[in-house]
């Protein structure tokens, strides 16, 4: 029998035109360019303006630049997952909107809510719909308007997040690249580190919800950092171990981007040199599911086929996990 694999064949992003800048940040909280770059390594983040604008919208743009790069029939499409935790509204899916956007008639779609995993997630879960051999062509879109729930009085966590939205196609091979092994992992003890409180069926929203600022993202930036810089470091090295994987043999580490210093936490944990490390935090910020779509997109030119690239992630939940990818061609 042979081996089928899920191949990235193709690579979308979408940022928005306006850009917050920590300067600009100074006048609204209590912060400055200085801590905010030293702390994050943000130096600045889009942010989607425009009415009736929300995740679709960039979702939307991320996969039309595939098709039209891929030159493929939008009809081709079997299956859209957006992940999401910004979705334009409760119900339909984001996803939903998106396949109608794109013209992907033929596709079925949902989406998948795992914070600043939920790429990864997708990834995974798109990659064993082509393995199973039940279809040939997968979007897996990652992307988040975080604006529409970050409270910018809240210098905790208005200084971190921005907007922005990433895709990839998954289509099937038989040769020994794509999507080879993966680690995902949760704990909903996180609960308390990291949420929005109200907003959804155990609180919805009220009066008292809203006057109380609980539609917005909670974060005990403390606890959420030491978690993330463990267990980030911790199971990108356990992917190498299991598949015996030198630093060496990687050309690429593609980290989630909430934090610089975590990132370099899980290189250092990796012995991966920081030319082997991408990075965009600094012009993006995080855009939760849309962080590793979107560094793939900034760094396709650079990307070789044969290259192992090993995509880590942590996010509110708690969730994290790592996913081997060997890239499937040259750009």
């Amino acid at each position: 029998m042979t081996n089928i694999r899920a191949a990235i064949t193709g690579v979308g992003g979408y940022v928005p035109e306006y850009i917050l800048t920590n300067k600009e940040l100074e006048k609204l909280v209590d912060t400055t360019d200085e801590w905010i770059t030293s702390r994050t390594g943000i130096k600045e983040r889009r942010i989607l303006k425009g009415e009736n604008m929300g995740t679709s919208y960039m979702g939307t743009q991320a996969a039309l630049e595939i098709i039209k790069k891929n030159n493929i029939d939008p009809k081709e499409i079997d299956l859209v997952i957006c992940a999401t935790i910004t979705p334009d509204m409760p119900f339909p899916a984001t996803a939903n909107l998106i396949a109608t956007e794109i013209g992907a008639v033929n596709a079925f779609s949902y989406d998948l809510a795992a914070a600043c995993s939920g790429f990864i997630f997708g990834l995974v879960t798109g990659a064993k719909f082509i393995e199973s051999g039940t279809y040939k062509k997968v979007l897996v879109i990652g992307g988040d308007k975080m604006s529409s729930i970050i409270n910018y009085k809240d210098r905790t966590t208005c200084i971190i997040f921005g907007d922005g939205a990433g895709a990839v196609l998954l289509e099937p091979t038989t040769e020994n690249f794509g999507v080879m092994d993966s680690i995902l992992r949760s704990d909903g003890n996180g609960v308390n580190f990291l949420n929005m409180p109200a907003g959804g069926s155990r609180k919805p929203a009220t009066h008292e919800t809203i006057d109380a600022n609980q539609h917005y993202v909670f974060q005990e930036g403390s606890t959420v950092y030491k978690f993330a810089v463990t267990n980030m470091a911790e199971v990108s090295a356990q992917i190498m171990d299991k598949n015996n994987l030198k630093a060496d043999d990687i050309a690429w580490l593609a980290p989630h981007q909430a934090n610089k210093r975590i990132i370099d936490a899980t290189s250092g944990r990796m012995g991966i040199s920081d030319e082997k490390v991408m990075m965009n935090i600094e012009k993006y910020g995080n855009t939760t599911a849309g962080t590793i779509p979107l560094l793939l997109w900034d760094y396709e030119k650079q990307l070789k086929k044969g290259d192992n690239i090993i995509i880590a992630a942590f996010g509110g939940g708690f969730t994290w996990g790592a996913v081997w990818v060997k890239w499937a061609y040259n750009a």
